[in-house]
């Protein structure tokens, strides 16, 4: 009775020892190694933020100083991806910053938190998918002219108006190999993440040989607020391990595996990223970089042509790999959410042979097709970023406050300088956020509010600890207003 007094109302916390897996119907299954983990992660990672973030950036906010802004990313990336590796390892459930948020800080927070991410990864599948269609009309060439200008995103003939068909494509086909089952899935994932390191590796060894010095000069012609400001729209490229996480109920070994597979795929990426920028800015000057497909047009601008197409090629399967990071991701938070009772628990109904929830999986990819559709990338990348960096928020403060809450639970990973490290993360990720517009502000708090009436109208009253509240007291659920 202590226990569940204790975790009343809006503060009620899901008891770390007593999280549950769920019924037969709700289970996943256990089969991810170490490698395939790191696989996934380092395919959320890397893709956009190379192929397309990077030229973007780095054409109309920072120059060649993108690779500084990758940088300062990176730094508050690895503050938050050690409070993730340590949660990781002590949490080895679905749900990600959901489910720390849920056990340590409540069951409003945890909402909140679950809620944004639905809503963010959502829209990075969909940003994906149009990166993708960048270098897919590169590929085309004067064969795309003659298409239909909606089917590749381009600008229609309404003022304004755009439909990308391929994008919303590709969406529901990131979607049809998850309903696959997760053992098959990942080793899609993995032989792609593979092929698309080996791209990232001849790119940088290749376009080495063709830098011109004279290009980085001027290095800060934005000046230095315009690598910060671009550090803001890059952190889109530096998380992906927190996608990662979320698989943490299908690892085999998630105490010992996940921590591992977190700090790994971070730091091979954050090498090649540098790397790849040095190569971008060196090879091109940052004010004739394309956009969409960056490194095709350096390469074809130094006469290797050839190498442009294997590049943008490289790039459509890689980038894949995201799609595929992030949309497992929100499907397993949308499953998690469901399972403890905050949303319809037919949602967490898995598939009874391959295990997998593919009613979420068929409608988070509907959801992000219709994003990729009707969205310009840059409101859709800007969407993304708030909801990520308030979700690293929230994990950093949640693993101070375990650090001196239950000190004596057993921990596979600690995260090191505690609390500095954790607390870092808070400051550059609330500081990150300042940069972005306040459009994105505004669509954020539209959809925070629509959680708002949905947790009080149904997630309060239904959620699993409610109700085990409720039996235990031999009462009805509580109302929205009681115990707040």
């Amino acid at each position: 009775m202590a226990r569940i007094r204790a975790g009343q109302g809006i503060l009620r916390r899901k008891p770390i020892e007593l999280i549950e897996e769920g019924g037969a119907q709700e289970q996943l299954t256990r089969t991810l190694g170490l490698w395939q983990l790191t696989a996934i992660g380092v395919g959320g990672i890397i893709g956009a933020g190379i192929f397309t973030l990077a030229g973007t950036v780095a054409n109309g906010t920072a120059g060649p100083a993108v690779l500084v802004s990758f940088l300062v990313a990176g730094v508050a990336s690895a503050a938050a991806a050690f409070s993730y590796a340590e949660f990781a390892g002590l949490i080895p459930k679905a749900g990600s910053a959901y489910t720390y948020g849920y056990a340590v800080l409540g069951e409003l927070a945890g909402w909140f938190i679950g809620w944004d991410l639905l809503l963010e990864y959502t829209a990075i599948v969909a940003v994906v998918a149009i990166g993708i269609s960048g270098y897919f009309n590169f590929l085309l060439g004067e064969v795309g002219a003659e298409l239909p200008a909606w089917m590749l995103g381009a600008p229609g003939t309404g003022e304004g108006h755009r439909v990308d068909l391929f994008a919303a494509l590709l969406c529901l086909l990131i979607a049809y190999l998850l309903t696959l089952g997760i053992k098959n899935a990942a080793r899609f994932e993995t032989v792609v993440v593979v092929l698309k390191v080996l791209v990232v590796l001849l790119v940088i060894v290749v376009g080495f040989f063709h830098i011109t010095s004279a290009n980085y000069t001027p290095f800060f012609p934005y000046g230095v607020g315009g690598a910060f400001t671009g550090a803001a729209t890059v952190f889109f490229a530096v998380f992906g391990y927190d996608a990662m996480s979320t698989a943490a109920e299908e690892s085999k070994d998630a105490q010992r595996h996940m921590p591992k597979a977190i700090l790994y795929s971070l730091a091979i990426s954050m090498v090649l990223y540098v790397l790849a920028c040095l190569v971008l800015t060196g090879m091109q000057n940052y004010t004739e970089i394309d956009k969409e497909s960056g490194f095709s047009t350096a390469f074809k601008s130094v006469g290797l042509g050839a190498l442009a197409d294997v590049i943008a090629v490289g790039a459509i399967i890689g980038i894949l790999t995201v799609m595929f990071t992030f949309m497992l991701g929100v499907t397993r938070v949308w499953f998690s959410m469901s399972r403890d009772g905050l949303l319809p628990r037919w949602f967490a109904k898995t598939h009874p042979t391959r295990h997998v929830p593919t009613r979420v999986t068929w409608i988070v990819g509907a959801a992000s097709a219709l994003i990729a559709g009707f969205l310009p990338i840059g409101e859709a990348a800007e969407l993304t970023n708030i909801g990520i960096l308030l979700a690293f928020v929230v994990v950093c403060v949640a693993v101070i406050v375990l650090h001196y809450k239950r000190p004596d639970l057993p921990r596979t990973f600690r995260t090191p300088g505690m609390p500095v490290v954790p607390a870092l993360g808070v400051v550059f990720s609330v500081w990150l956020i300042t940069f972005l517009q306040w459009q994105t502000w505004a669509r954020f708090a539209v959809w925070l509010l629509l959680g708002l009436v949905v947790y009080f109208g149904y997630s309060y009253r239904n959620s699993n600890l409610a109700k085990r509240g409720a039996r235990a007291e031999g009462e009805p659920p509580p109302g929205p207003g009681a115990g707040v």
